[in-house]
């Protein structure tokens, strides 16, 4: 492994376009949408290669006492990173969805208990709620709205009227049903779609002050959002992916369950050889082994820790990524010739994500054929593609910046959107001759 400690004694390149050639991507491409699936960088690929090579070599040494071995030590770093209080708390899973399906399907559910999502919950964990909605004893699905632009003082004082209004609910349940239900609350640190932080910390102190079980999806926060910290943020749950911002092999993330919530997690999902009957105390043996994946992904954690600290560091990453956000929002938003959707002077829902308006009428509404219309015409015509989503009346682009990213990208994004769109509105059509001739005068003027 002598070769994966020497890529690290050179200097990394500059962050921006050069850092490109520490990524696999095709030199056509212009990855605008890194906070969907990740991109794994070239020295954390390579740092990988032996433990495949041990994999092979042995695979029941490997599978039986080597990963286990190696994935302890990877947690209680990424437990530390975290800012968890023990490294007991922390286990590998997959993916965010596995994690929080994990959570939601192991609370014993009873007649009058509420799940809260909202309308920004990720599609699967709102359907994950629905479904076991929709199954007995149907606990009750309530929806907290939250419409963009909007502030994060706004959001606070709306959540913690909503929660009450929650538990004004639960009281009404309590005087028919002779007991309280429980209230368990999803909550996003950093929303997919539009990409923007929540004050989701506030948010779980609420849940606590109200007696709310908190569910934290943090998909997008570890690598994204710096000092975590927990053990002090004291969710009831969270859970992260590694493989997204962090620079992780996909297929890896983080559950975080407090030691004093850990009688909730009966069993892994799926059930692990080590589950004891009538719930035990081996949360995290459970975990290390409930079915035979691929476990280099957990391992490769700690790798990609090691390439953020050549690059820098988490703060130096996040500043450059977080300034390529602002300034290329800003130009994408003036190209295009609508708005982001921070409106905050702080900006403080942008991290490395900006969201920018399509330049499309107010008569376009959503559909899925606008979106795979998008889909086509900018992944596979043009090699360049962000996230499409439809919120509060509008149509939007959610766009990734990461350390091999400039302005220009998006400024050939923006390009890009204004060509697709005027195809788009002569396809399907709006209604409105005259916001189609708009954006077919904004493209010959890009030119």
């Amino acid at each position: 492994m002598a070769n994966v400690v020497s890529q690290y004694e050179s200097k990394p390149p500059p962050f921006g376009h050069e850092m490109r050639k520490c990524f696999s991507f095709d030199p056509e491409y212009i990855n605008m949408n890194h906070g969907s699936y990740g991109s794994l960088p070239s020295p954390v690929a390579e740092a990988i290669k032996p433990y495949y090579a041990l994999a092979e070599a042995n695979p029941d040494l490997f599978h039986r006492f080597t990963s286990i071995d190696l994935i302890r030590d990877v947690r209680k770093r990424m437990a530390k990173f975290i800012g968890a209080a023990h490294t007991e708390e922390v286990v590998f899973v997959p993916n965010a969805s596995h994690g929080l399906n994990t959570i939601l399907r192991s609370f014993i559910w009873e007649e009058g208990d509420i799940i809260s999502s909202c309308n920004t919950t990720y599609n699967s964990i709102s359907r994950t709620a629905e479904y076991i909605s929709d199954i007995p004893p149907h606990p009750e699905v309530v929806q907290f709205t939250l419409l963009f632009p909007t502030s994060h003082s706004e959001i606070i004082q709306n959540w913690r009227a909503y929660v009450r209004s929650l538990n004004e609910m639960r009281d009404q349940s309590a005087q028919k049903l002779g007991r309280r239900p429980k209230i368990v609350a999803i909550i996003d640190s950093i929303i997919s779609v539009p990409g923007a932080l929540l004050p989701w910390k506030e948010m779980v102190k609420i849940c606590k002050e109200e007696d709310v079980w908190s569910v934290v999806d943090g998909a997008h926060s570890i690598g994204q959002e710096l000092d975590l910290n927990l053990a002090e943020a004291n969710p009831d749950f969270w859970v992260t992916n590694c493989h997204k911002w962090m620079y992780a092999k996909r297929g890896c993330a983080l559950l975080y369950v407090p030691k004093r919530n850990q009688h909730i997690i009966k069993a892994s999902f799926p059930t692990s050889h080590a589950y004891k009957k009538g719930g035990g105390s081996n949360f995290v043996e459970q975990f290390e082994w409930n079915g035979t994946i691929d476990f280099v992904p957990y391992i490769s954690a700690s790798c990609a820790l090691d390439f953020r600290a050549w690059l820098g560091g988490e703060h130096v990453i996040n500043d450059y990524c977080h300034r390529i956000a602002l300034e290329g929002g800003k130009r994408l938003a003036q190209i295009l010739g609508t708005e982001i959707i921070d409106q905050d002077q702080d900006f403080q829902f942008t991290l490395s994500m900006v969201n920018v308006a399509v330049p499309f009428p107010p008569t376009m509404s959503s559909a899925f054929e606008i979106d795979m219309a998008f889909r086509r015409k900018l992944l596979i015509k043009r090699k360049i593609y962000p996230a499409f989503f439809y919120h509060n009346g509008k149509w939007w682009i959610r766009c990734s910046a990461q350390i091999w990213s400039q302005v220009e990208d998006f400024e050939v994004l923006g390009q890009a959107i204004l060509e697709a769109s005027k195809e788009i509105l002569e396809e399907f059509g709006d209604g409105t001759e005259k916001k189609t001739m708009g954006i077919e005068d904004k493209v010959e003027k890009v030119n």
